[in-house]
């Protein structure tokens, strides 16, 4: 079914990139809570395709670099979520369509660089219009930074934040692998920490250590200052001079083995077999702080992050506005019970 008019998107949401992989699981998790839809991307054609399968969606296909038709896109529409990468492409366009129009933005970017970008660049914009955008709202970036704002409870500080990625697999999407060359590209091949209170480009190589993961995962070999986007999110409004992240070392060799396959579904739900547990440690004053999540198909649960965030900005349970993370926007410890149907939440502080 297809619209060019308003009336049909009254209430909607946008899902921009509706047809890759996390794209269905988000538009999926739309209709389950009952969610009016509109479907977006380059290509019209799968978002026809795709409307077949649910009939109860809208079809307004855009493109990043066609700023009239991202507008056509959002016209009438109650907020986006922007599920297309590299996000170092669609994220600035898109954004600034909906600030255009007014619109709360969600994305799920896993890009460093482009999740600083959003901070840098849109922030005054954002705040002008009064209007709520929360990048990296996806496992990697707003599950790690709900975990840390529950974690330190009442803390507006810490000396330290590390999160470790406890996956039993890694099956990458094309999306991404793309996204992983971006940001390669984009660094010059170095790699990123942050630290000193600040994100740092460096050539130091990987190296391994252990990570004892609660039981029964325990402890594991994971790969030290495997960045992601946690540096950007946790230290948005954590008052932090050093965040770590950690990547379980079979979940690593998944991911840079150019032969390992894109993840299947065993079950209803499209989820593949992986399983994750998310460990995030808090140190401060000598005072140690933790909070863990276990979970299944890290893209799958994306989606029930990036929707669970959108119902709250539309309902008004927000603690801010303008460009913020997860644990920013939104109550950390009540936002991830919400998760209890998708993910098992385990705080100690």
């Amino acid at each position: 079914m297809s619209t060019v008019g308003t009336a049909g998107a009254a209430g909607a949401v946008v899902v921009y990139g509706a047809t890759g992989h996390t794209g269905r699981f988000i538009v999926a998790e739309l209709r389950r809570r009952g969610i009016a839809t509109v479907v977006s991307g380059r290509d019209g054609a799968r978002l026809e395709a795709l409307a077949a399968e649910d009939g109860d969606v809208l079809v307004r296909p855009a493109s990043v670099d066609d700023p009239v038709s991202l507008d056509r896109a959002l016209a009438g529409a109650a907020a986006v979520i922007n599920a297309a990468g590299p996000f170092a492409v669609t994220g600035g366009p898109v954004v600034e369509a909906a600030l255009r129009a007014g619109i709360p933005y969600v994305d799920v970017a896993a890009e460093i660089e482009a999740n600083a970008a959003m901070f840098a660049d849109h922030t005054e914009a954002a705040r002008t219009a009064g209007v709520p955008v929360v990048p990296a709202m996806a496992f990697y970036g707003g599950l790690g930074d709900l975990l840390a704002g529950a974690a330190m409870g009442g803390w507006t500080a810490a000396d330290e934040v590390h999160v470790a990625y406890g996956l039993s697999s890694w099956q990458p999407t094309a999306g991404t692998r793309k996204a992983g060359e971006v940001s390669h590209e984009r660094r010059g091949g170095r790699r990123v920490r942050f630290a000193d209170g600040a994100l740092q480009y460096h050539d130091d190589q990987l190296s391994q250590q252990d990570w004892v993961f609660p039981e029964p995962l325990g402890r594991r070999a994971v790969i030290a200052e495997f960045t992601m986007a946690d540096v950007v999110t946790v230290p948005s409004h954590v008052a932090v001079p050093e965040v770590r992240t950690y990547m379980a070392v079979e979940a690593a060799r998944d991911l840079a083995g150019a032969d390992t396959p894109a993840p299947e579904a065993v079950d209803d739900l499209g989820r593949s077999d992986q399983t994750f547990v998310v460990d995030v440690l808090v140190r401060a004053g000598g005072v140690e702080r933790r909070a863990t999540a276990h979970g299944r198909d890290i893209y799958a649960v994306t989606a029930p992050l990036a929707v669970e965030a959108v119902e709250r900005i539309l309902s008004g349970r927000t603690r801010t506005t303008g460009v913020a993370s997860a644990a920013a926007m939104f109550d950390a410890p009540d936002f991830l019970r919400a998760l209890a149907p998708y993910l098992s939440v385990d705080v100690s502080n």
